[in-house]
């Protein structure tokens, strides 16, 4: 029987383009957006979203209008868009910077080299393991194959073309009404916050209810699902409904009822929260270590055993070339020293700047190859979104402090130690620019071996998203930092700024880069909520053996550490999200459901980044502004009313939407 090799499916696959200047630049365009999105996001409360689906339905509706623009192209956008939307992540460490005071906004070439450098240095980290962790490997990649299902859904038919199209209608939709939103509010005609603080039976007992009106952060909620939005519900409980009462009711808390808890709740019980994330990150790192190890070992066994058949590799399985891969990671160290050489000379550790660069590059390349293999094996294992990169970011700070403390400390004076921490946490956003790089890759990469890819295009397209990312992400940090700005941990100097964003990791990391340092860090609170974070994981386990919901220990110490105002939100959409998929259990109907929240995100953040552009332009810091003060119960009654309208109104059409397709 004969094959006619130019019809035969792999061969049609392999007629399509794929690495194209057009896909390249229109996932770069795409970028824009969701890098935007998730720096914004990230900085207000801690989490950021996968960009992989709403990339691929734009890429999938756009390019639909050229003939020749199949399935492999689509992927190679939304992995260009993933990649960058994944970079955003390194504002877990980066505002830290200006937290303790050393950098006092974010020069462009610095940042610009740190995330390019990092982020690339991950791809490079995770070629090798492409084909441990995925082909090799059983592991799951949730992200990753509903990616591949996405892409092959809207490639493949009619229906699937349909579908995009109202996909991306979804998409700008949401992103219309929550920036229409965010406009009115930002008018004063209507709240952006809803708020009621109150002492409990006439005592000093203090509590409250407050909540953002938020559509990027009921958005979230609806992403994270309903174990996490209820695990940072019940983080609200121990922050709002027992710590804060207790402590302001034992500590008679003087003051308004809105001082005396939200200072006791700054300054007390978010450190609570911290320990809490500290032990559940750890613990989630510890109880992965064993897999890790054994999948690690089982994928390099298959590997080796590959590489000594003679068997020729199909295209589908042919990564970047070796010789390519050591010459790049050669180049990309370069620029990482320099940026060592040049932050260690800038201030009192000048005259350590060679062993610190040492040090730094070696860490760096050490590290990041261990945090490569941890955060891709975590992303196969249970999903990018999902993946503890806030222990990997805990772990990689303390481990950079310790050294410094040890190793420079003593060679220096009290005046150096400022720059210690701040080198820290530059170290460290070097590597957390791997990790998170690294965490996303591998999901696009497994994405691309279910559509038939070739990984060396699309590892070429990932060095692409991180550079686009890196370009994306000083200028929107320079904006929101010089608009909003970001209040700096106790002892250091500065202002604090009216409305800072709360940017919850970098303001832990960086506090634990102090502590190790030996400058303020209250042990004994963060040692309590080390001991609480044990409980809830020993009660999440006891809750998965009886296959009731999860409450992950992590997201509970989101919920305690971040202001009420960022997780009520979340935990609203939470509940949302999951009665509109029980209402509606098809696919494409959930899925139109995820595009909506996306969406939500998206046109929230887009506005933030320009409403800070406009207040940095202006000088005014509420430039559209049409009422004054004293009217803040009217604009909440209007604010509340229009959300629940908006939201009853949009979930209903994309319900209906969906049910037509």
């Amino acid at each position: 029987m004969e094959i006619d090799i130019v019809t035969s499916p792999a061969n049609v696959l392999r007629s399509q383009p794929e690495l194209t200047i057009r896909g390249l630049v229109l996932g770069a365009v795409i970028t824009l957006f969701f890098t935007a999105a998730n720096v914004y996001l990230g900085l207000k409360v801690g989490l950021t979203f996968a960009t992989s689906i709403p990339a691929a339905v734009i890429s999938m509706a756009l390019l639909r209008f050229f003939k020749n623009a199949g399935i492999l192209e689509n992927n190679i956008v939304q992995t260009v868009a993933s990649a960058a939307g994944a970079l955003a992540s390194v504002i877990f460490v980066v505002p830290g910077l200006v937290m303790v005071g050393w950098w006092h906004g974010f020069p462009f070439w610095q940042t610009f080299a740190l995330c390019a450098s990092g982020g690339v240095l991950g791809v490079i980290l995770s070629i090798p393991l492409r084909r441990a962790l995925v082909t090799g490997s059983d592991l799951p990649y949730p992200e990753g194959v509903a990616a591949a299902e996405v892409l092959r859904v809207g490639s493949e038919s009619l229906e699937g073309a349909a579908e995009n199209a109202a996909g991306l209608r979804v998409i700008v939709m949401g992103s219309i009404a929550s920036m229409g939103f965010a406009i009115l509010a930002a008018t004063r005609l209507a709240a952006s916050e809803a708020s009621i603080w109150f002492r409990l039976g006439g005592t000093a007992a203090t509590t409250g209810l407050w909540g953002s009106l938020s559509f990027a952060l009921l958005g979230a909620g609806h992403l994270v699902g309903l174990s996490v939005g209820m695990a940072m519900f019940a983080g609200l409980i121990i922050a709002f409904g027992i710590a804060t009462p207790l402590l302001t009711f034992l500590e008679s808390t003087p003051g308004t009822a809105t001082d005396a808890a939200l200072g006791v709740w700054s300054h007390e019980v978010r450190f609570i929260g911290a320990g809490v994330i500290g032990a559940a990150a750890l613990w989630t790192l510890g109880k992965l270590a064993l897999p890790i190890w054994q999948g690690l070992k089982s994928a390099a066994a298959s590997s080796r055993a590959r590489k000594l058949s003679d068997e020729l590799l199909p295209i589908e399985e042919r990564d970047m070339p070796l010789l390519y891969v050591g010459l790049i990671l050669v180049a990309v160290c370069i620029p990482i020293l320099f940026l060592l050489w040049q932050f260690a000379g800038d201030g009192p550790l000048a005259a350590y700047r060679l062993p610190l660069m040492a040090i730094g590059l070696v860490y760096v390349l050490v590290v990041g190859a261990f945090v490569s293999a941890v955060c891709g094996y975590m992303a196969g294992l249970i999903g990018s979104s999902n993946s503890p990169v806030s222990g990997v970011a805990i772990l990689a700070i303390i481990g950079a402090a310790l050294l410094l403390a040890i190793g420079i400390k003593p060679l220096v004076g009290p005046e150096a130690t400022g720059h210690l921490v701040a080198f820290a946490l530059f170290v460290t956003s070097i590597v957390i620019a791997s990790a998170v790089i690294a965490n996303d890759n591998l999901q696009d990469l497994k994405t691309g071996q279910l559509v038939g890819a070739t990984p060396w295009r699309q590892q070429v397209a990932l060095i692409v998203g991180v550079v686009a990312g890196a370009v994306m992400v000083p200028p929107i940090l320079y904006l929101l930092n010089k608009a909003y700005g970001f209040a700096p941990l106790p002892g250091m100097p500065g202002p604090t700024p009216a409305a800072p964003l709360p940017a919850p990791q970098a303001t832990l990391i960086s506090t634990l880069a102090k502590g190790v340092m030996g400058e303020g860090l209250d042990w004994n609170l963060i040692g309590t909520g080390a001991v609480i974070g044990l409980v809830l994981v020993a009660f999440d386990g006891w809750l998965g053996k009886r296959g009731w919901l999860r409450l992950p220990p992590l997201a509970v110490g989101i919920g305690i550490y971040l202001p009420m105002s960022a997780t009520l939100p979340v935990v609203i959409g939470a509940i949302i999200g999951y009665f509109y998929d029980r209402r509606m259990p098809t696919e494409v109907a959930q899925r139109f459901g995820v595009l909506l929240a996306s969406g939500f995100i998206v046109g929230e953040s887009l506005f933030g980044v320009l409403l800070a552009g406009v207040i940095v332009a202006t000088d005014n810091a509420n430039p559209f502004a049409v009422i004054g003060e004293g009217h803040e119960g009217a604009g909440m009654i209007v604010g509340t009313l229009a959300v629940i309208g908006l939201l009853w109104g949009l979930y209903r059409w994309t319900a209906r939407l969906a049910a037509r397709i």
